[in-house]
């Protein structure tokens, strides 16, 4: 049984363990206990030790040298398991997976043993600059994945600020790039498209194997379907068909597909250009299914990379991959320049205005008025603006 004497009224203690023969101090300060072994047999040499250790440790944390405080890795340990039970069902478990990685592998090595309050903007930004020296196979991480650690270990800070350990999130933004080059995504030509659903076509009609011709004939309604509703490629691999009607739509009294999608923003819905009709109505001949079957029962990705490559269309001019997802810029940007609503064709694809007008608006040169821009006053208005009259 251990040995115990209080001392200084209470605040600092000296003890021995029943199998030692050193004594022990303790004091709690700064919000938390702080130990140390004297190295000492005899008690009252022990007292003195501890005496001046407590002496120098409150004149440490009066000079604001005493490090106190929940360190970032017990932060990190509640915020893993929270943020699996709160999200559950909203977020993928690629998503939690990916936190937890980013934590495992470079925040916690790097923070882990840092004070909450140690943490300042200046720290974070070591922290990039240790990341971009870090080189893997001769390249730097990519600025997203940068970006991506920064999201984690901004979640992880207001986990700590729920938690009362600190007052206040610090700034995690980055300097010196406050002003990024944005870039349009990889999307096709209306040249272009018509170049890929041609190729896509004649492999349904003449496939290079004749094992292959049900899976040439679904890539190309594939394509069709695709770049006639703007929908995601995991929101197409989801598609039962229980969620498509084909409907005479009354406004244009064309017939459309009406589409119940379920993606990364729940449940939406979808109207089609009359372009998807024939592809679906094929696609279901085909199959002859039952409600819940599946439209695509996987993405084709290899074929249709071999398409593209074969077409010359696998990159755009400006060196972009184009993949599965393009199909969907390419249904936004052709709508766009058929001088559809901006907020119609948002809310059909399921995103933001501001999304479609940073990504997809700004390089449509259809998107602008030369009406509203190439405005000439009249000669008489700028003699008179140039007299005062």
């Amino acid at each position: 049984m251990a040995e115990y004497h209080d001392l200084l009224g209470g605040r600092l203690h000296v003890y021995r363990r029943a199998r030692s023969r050193f004594w022990q101090c303790s004091t709690y300060l700064g919000g938390r206990e702080h130990r140390v072994s004297t190295k000492e047999e005899s008690l009252a040499r022990a007292k003195d030790f501890a005496e001046d250790w407590y002496l120098t440790m409150v004149g440490k944390f009066r000079a604001g040298e005493l490090k106190t405080g929940k360190t970032f890795k017990q932060a990190a340990d509640i915020f893993v398991p929270e943020f699996k039970v709160i999200t559950q069902g909203e977020r993928s478990p690629r998503c939690v997976l990916g936190h937890e990685e980013r934590l495992r592998v470079h925040l916690i090595p790097f923070f882990g043993t840092k004070r909450l309050s140690e943490i300042t903007p200046g720290l974070v930004q070591d922290y990039r600059r240790h990341r971009m020296e870090t080189l893997r196979n001769g390249k730097p991480p990519a600025r997203q994945t940068l970006h991506q650690e920064i999201v984690t270990l901004r979640q992880t800070l207001k986990v700590a600020h729920r938690q009362g350990w600190i007052q206040y999130v610090p700034d995690l933004s980055a300097p010196y790039q406050s002003s990024k080059k944005i870039s349009h995504r990889a999307w096709f030509s209306p040249e272009e498209y018509k170049r890929l659903y041609m190729a896509t076509r004649a492999r349904a009609l003449a496939p290079r194997n004749s094992r292959w011709k049900n899976e040439s004939k679904e890539l190309h309604d594939f394509v069709l379907i695709m770049a006639n509703t703007g929908l995601r490629p995991d929101e197409a691999l989801r598609l039962e068909h229980r969620d498509v009607v084909v409907v005479k739509d009354t406004a244009t009294n064309e017939t459309i597909l009406e589409i119940e999608v379920r993606g990364k923003r729940g449940v939406g819905y979808c109207k089609s250009m009359p372009g998807a009709v024939v592809p679906y109505q094929r696609l279901k001949e085909r199959q002859n299914p039952q409600p819940t079957d599946k439209l695509f029962s996987v993405l084709r990705g290899r074929m249709l990379n071999a398409v593209l490559e074969e077409e010359k269309l696998k990159f755009d001019r400006d060196g972009r991959p184009r993949t599965a997802y393009s199909l969907r810029h390419t249904y936004i940007c052709m709508r766009l320049m058929e001088g559809a609503d901006i907020y119609q064709v948002a809310k059909n694809c399921r995103t933001s205005v501001e999304m479609i007008e940073k990504f997809y608006a700004s390089h449509i040169k259809n998107t602008l008025d030369a009406a509203a821009i190439n405005v000439r006053k009249s000669v008489r208005d700028s003699v008179e603006q140039a007299h005062g009259t």
